[in-house]
């Protein structure tokens, strides 16, 4: 099967907003709309709008079967949020292909550290994370379903 990856826009919300809030279920997270996943709301301002981008993962039959976007928090640092995929999108090496992308539009954008926030269950993600040289550290703040945090300089 083919993926493409393309810029998101704000009429890919709900579809979105699906696969994230699904794929949380599935680890016994729970969607914080009214703030950690806030920037849902307007994916357009919040993620390009102020420097940063999220691209969205999809099937040939259309589905948006993935997610990345890059926060920027700085002139010179961007969060990794939504990094999602799909339960029947694993396996297949798409989880590199989207930190990968990630990895090089970072750059693209001129940051020079990607950070992240994540929750210990999501083992797969962390393991994929530490493989591309993230370390752990202590940030000032974490959202409220997050129990640790990664950086990797770029």
């Amino acid at each position: 099967m083919t993926f493409t990856l393309r810029s998101a826009t704000n009429e890919d919300r709900a579809a979105i907003e699906s696969l994230v809030f699904g794929v949380l279920a599935e680890y016994g997270l729970a969607p914080d709309p009214q703030s950690t996943d806030a920037d849902l709301h307007n994916i357009e301002n919040e993620y390009f709008g102020k420097g940063g981008s999220f691209d969205v993962l999809i099937a040939e039959n259309g589905q948006i079967v993935g997610t990345v976007g890059l926060y920027a928090t700085s002139a010179e640092v961007c969060e990794i949020r939504k990094m999602y995929l799909a339960s029947h999108a694993r396996g297949q090496g798409l989880g590199h292909r989207l930190l990968k992308h990630a990895l090089a539009k970072a750059k693209a954008l001129k940051f020079s550290r990607v950070e992240l926030e994540t929750a210990s269950v999501l083992k797969e993600a962390i393991a994929l994370y530490e493989r591309y040289g993230f370390r752990q550290f202590r940030p000032c703040h974490l959202s409220s379903r997050c129990d640790s945090a990664y950086y990797a300089s770029i």
